[in-house]
């Protein structure tokens, strides 16, 4: 409608059309709506479940009006790995963001990052383990890779403080992404079935997650008792 647009007559005199706030923010609101739709599907059955005519109907917008934000597919499924990754990364960043010794905050992080996974076993997976479109498989990578940087910065840390003996922090941090993700996988596996059998039903995961922390601190060499 007219009003939806700021008009505006060129050297040609053809008109030309330029958004709104409004016209923005409403575009934006959809797309939120697709994103939270998509992830929902995918912590439900994986990201073979996102199809667009399903994220239209869990957002009840028009099936057509998805191209709108995003051209295909893979783009769609690409953006919800972002959209569900950026918020996993930032708690385990936040957990590692406090006063403690660096052998604790690595543990804080990592025990984050466990238990995050298996309390949503089937996004877990899906984010981890489940086979992509390479256009998702490039984000995985970055995912993986932010989750590297925070434990190299606190390895470094470590070094310098006496916690953790010498050596490559960028290398350690990128083994522990690696540790973690393919410990996990197994487990995870095992829990969508757990999850789905016993009506959502968590088990106790202290054990595997202590022995997961014991193996990644024996890997930074962590000098602690």
């Amino acid at each position: 409608m007219i009003h939806l647009f700021d008009l505006k007559l060129t050297h040609d005199d053809s008109v030309a059309y330029r958004e709104t706030e409004h016209t923005k923010a409403k575009k934006a609101h959809t797309r939120q709506r697709l994103l939270k739709a998509a992830r929902a599907l995918v912590a439900e059955g994986g990201f073979a479940a996102a199809t667009a005519a399903a994220v239209a109907k869990r957002s009840e917008v028009a099936a057509g009006s998805i191209y709108r934000h995003f051209p295909n597919k893979a783009e769609l499924v690409a953006e919800v790995f972002r959209y569900a990754t950026e918020h996993e990364v930032e708690m385990v960043y936040q957990a590692t963001q406090t006063n403690s010794g660096c052998a604790e905050r690595l543990q804080a992080g990592l025990t984050v990052f466990a238990q995050r996974a298996l309390q949503g076993p089937r996004l877990a997976y899906a984010l981890i383990a489940e086979p992509v479109d390479p256009r998702v498989e490039e984000e995985r990578l970055k995912y993986r890779l932010a989750y590297a940087e925070i434990f190299e910065d606190l390895i470094r840390e470590g070094m310098a403080a006496g916690e953790f003996v010498d050596q490559e922090p960028a290398l350690s941090a990128a083994a522990l992404v690696g540790m973690l993700s393919e410990s996990l996988i197994g487990p995870l596996f095992l829990q969508r079935e757990h999850t789905a059998i016993n009506n959502g039903d968590q088990p106790d995961h202290t054990l595997l997650i202590g022995q997961l922390n014991a193996l990644c601190l024996r890997a930074v060499g962590c000098q602690k008792n």
